[in-house]
């Protein structure tokens, strides 16, 4: 279950992958599948090959991409290595 998203970040992460950049966005979620798991970052970008790219620099396969028809296809990255990631990326204000 997804909450906590503003429609303004929404919108804002949807804009920046319109324009072919990798985009993040965090908000909270929870699924009993991933149990201590509060946060989720989407990573998208329409450029596959680009955001396929991006995830290889932390290991992440491009199949592991949730391909979405409507265009926002994206990483989900949870847990340790989603903090990690983000700290490389000097995204500090994306950890919560």
């Amino acid at each position: 279950m997804a909450f906590g998203i503003k429609k303004e970040d929404l919108n804002e992460w949807k804009g920046k992958i319109d324009r072919g950049e990798i985009a993040f966005l965090t908000h909270y979620w929870l699924d009993d599948r991933f149990p201590g798991c509060k946060t989720v970052t989407k990573v998208g970008c329409n450029d596959l090959q680009k955001l396929a790219s991006w995830g290889r620099k932390y290991g992440l396969k491009k199949e592991w991409i949730h391909h979405r028809k409507d265009g926002y296809s994206h990483f989900d990255l949870l847990g340790k290595r989603q903090r990690e990631i983000l700290q490389r990326e000097g995204l500090l204000e994306y950890i919560w």
